[in-house]
């Protein structure tokens, strides 16, 4: 399988396989050889349906019935690759060759690659394409840059402030503490405190302990299990209590929760009944919701048992089977590598969970969870040595 862009005769072509055909997109406009002009790309692929867009003019064709995953197992290149024997034959309409001119801005899967000297993995002969101190995106939040003797400085939009305009002025005076995050609220003219696991009140002063982890909603804890390298991955169990009285919401994503490629095995609420959702590796999401209706959102305590024994999936709810379903037969992956990472309510702060979950969840949780036990381990997971933001105490009041 590949998905390739490149430049043949001047025009943008998409080209990508999921196994049994090429499909090939051209855009309609050449782009014009000037190394003055910066465009605009879009290209991917839904299910087997693939995009182009260049500079706003689109165009989409679909690849008929087949496969709808793209399975890969190399590095993702940009500009050129490491050695042409990569290339797929089919992947490019000509001989390959590299890229000649300038990038930046790339997003793949709504998260931007960072195009420094440190952050990829490797690559040879690129240079900086600006030439000056200002580059691109120094200036945050819109911010104008301009280059001086000494470097450069950045003219600020009036709702921001700093060298790089990083901060908002809202919070430019914040009271917040040490264990906080100020976040501005520019409709009031104000700002809020964001308190980190284990902190609580207002300029999140207050030291607190708990059991019980209450989410108020843009809250998270992620946990990182100490034992993962020890897993029999391919037989994982996970169980908790929660309470809620909201119909849609992320209770846990087992899963890095980074990119496509990551497995996980996640459970929430969709339409006031529980949902479970696996994926093994095929990059295909399996989603399993109780064919029962019964109410999950009745702000009484419930507990939920998943197991996965290979491709085989189990969920218990209140000590009920209500679902087994065995997501693949053929048992093609088998393991949950999950990488050792827990989240529970949500994910990191300005990370939305229908973008993170690919739309699989709408929203983060609201509601109580307690009593957390990954596989058969003898103790409940201790939430409190975990990383997260805005999980006040739940052991007292609603």
């Amino acid at each position: 399988d590949f998905l390739c862009v490149s430049l043949a005769n001047g025009f943008i072509q998409l080209r990508y396989n999921l196994g049994d055909k090429t499909v090939i997109l051209q855009t309609f406009q050449k782009v014009h050889a000037n190394g003055n002009t910066w465009h605009s790309l879009k290209a991917g692929r839904v299910g087997s349906e693939g995009y182009l867009d260049l500079d706003g003019v689109n165009i989409t064709q679909g690849a008929g019935p087949g496969m709808r995953a793209l399975d890969t197992h190399t590095d993702f290149f940009v500009g050129g690759v490491s050695s042409l024997n990569l290339v797929n034959s089919m992947a490019v309409e000509n001989e390959p060759t590299g890229f000649t001119g300038c990038i930046r801005e790339i997003v793949i899967n709504d998260r931007e690659l960072k195009l420094t000297t440190t952050d990829p993995k490797g690559g040879a002969n690129v240079g900086d394409c600006d030439g000056t101190a200002c580059g691109y995106k120094v200036c945050k939040n819109n911010g104008t840059c301009h280059v001086e003797r000494s470097g450069f400085s950045c003219s600020c939009p009036r709702e921001w402030t700093g060298s790089t305009c990083e901060q908002s002025i809202h919070c430019s005076q914040n009271r917040c503490g040490p264990h906080a995050l100020c976040i501005p609220q520019p409709a009031l003219f104000s700002y809020a405190c964001v308190c980190a696991l284990g902190w609580s009140g207002k300029y999140c002063d207050s030291k607190i302990n708990f059991f019980i982890a209450k989410f108020v909603g843009n809250s998270y804890i992620k946990y990182t299990d100490p034992y993962y390298g020890k897993r029999d991955l391919q037989h994982s169990r996970i169980s908790l209590n929660f309470t809620t009285n909201q119909t849609e919401g992320l209770i846990v994503w087992m899963g890095k929760g980074e990119d496509e490629d990551n497995d996980f095995l996640a459970i929430g609420l969709s339409n006031g009944t529980l949902k479970v959702v696996i994926n093994l590796g095929e990059r295909i999401s399996v989603p399993l919701i109780q064919s029962k209706y019964s109410t999950c959102c009745d702000g009484r305590w419930h507990f939920v048992t998943v197991i996965q024994n290979q491709t085989c999936i189990k969920v218990y709810l209140d000590e009920e089977i209500i679902l087994f379903e065995d997501i693949d037969p053929h048992r093609k992956y088998t393991a949950l590598n999950y990488g050792g990472i827990c989240y529970f309510g949500g994910f990191e702060i300005g990370r939305k969970v229908s973008v993170v979950t690919a739309g699989l969840f709408q929203k983060e949780f609201i509601g109580k969870i307690k009593d957390i036990v990954l596989f058969h381990d003898s103790k409940k997971i201790q939430l409190m040595k975990a990383e997260g933001y805005n999980v006040y105490n739940g052991s007292y009041g609603n």
